[in-house]
């Protein structure tokens, strides 16, 4: 099934346009990595995914059952996010505040979804630790139980691996891969790893304020720019 639709696409901030000429299509079970440089217009695309930006041109299809709040979203962490004082249980939990519709508090369905997202993550050991006491990849987990609590379908992720060391940033990548396969969530990242993505995610969009290359992640490889990274060249600044 087609959960997303792209057709010469374009974003703009105050009449100037920050990416243009967008073609792709997200199907059901795909795990895409959208690559670029910084400011090449990879935040601004996915702004426009999570409806939270407006396309200045072009269309974006999203399919009927994929709401914007129900995609499960991983942003990048702040400062103010890794020092939060909540436990991991209730960080955890508020992933399901779009399913309590006019209940106030959090019901048992809500609290056995999220004790089964933290077992499939690995940390039903941490769910009464204070979240901002936990290593950067066990914040990662957490936060991702979190975004998994609110999607059955997409799970969008910005810059997961962000500031954590290779051995984390390869557990975390191949859990990602895991989520992809065995729970059937389609995955749609930002990343600025190269390296690693090409080897985990299925699709490469490549972006530089327009689009440069969408396909497989063997057909990027076989591009100037793949060639380059293949060859061990510095692809981004």
């Amino acid at each position: 099934m087609t959960l997303l639709h792209c057709e010469n696409l374009r974003f703009a901030y105050d009449g100037r346009t920050v990416c243009h000429n967008i073609n792709f299509t997200l199907q059901t079970g795909d795990y895409l990595c959208i690559v670029g440089e910084n400011g090449s217009g990879k935040s601004t695309l996915m702004k426009g995914i999570l409806q939270l930006k407006k396309p200045s041109g072009g269309t974006l299809r999203m399919a009927t059952a994929l709401k914007a709040d129900q995609i499960g979203y991983l942003p990048q962490q702040t400062d103010r996010q890794k020092d939060c004082p909540a436990v991991v249980q209730e960080v955890v939990l508020s992933g399901c505040l779009n399913r309590l519709g006019p209940r106030p508090f959090y019901g048992k369905k809500e609290k056995a979804l999220a004790a089964k997202k933290m077992e499939q993550l690995g940390i039903s050991h941490l769910q009464k630790q204070s979240f901002r006491d936990l290593s950067g990849g066990q914040k990662q987990r957490v936060l991702l139980a979190r975004a998994l609590c609110a999607t059955k379908q997409l799970l969008v992720l910005d810059e997961p691996t962000a500031g954590l060391d290779p051995l984390v940033t390869r557990e975390l990548y191949e859990l990602i891969t895991t989520i992809n396969q065995d729970l059937g969530l389609t995955i749609l990242m930002v990343s600025h790893d190269l390296q690693s993505v090409v080897h985990y995610a299925d699709k490469i969009l490549h972006l530089d304020n327009e689009q440069l290359f969408f396909g497989t992640s063997a057909d990027y490889l076989r591009t100037p720019y793949g060639r380059r990274f293949s060859e061990g060249e510095k692809v981004y600044a």
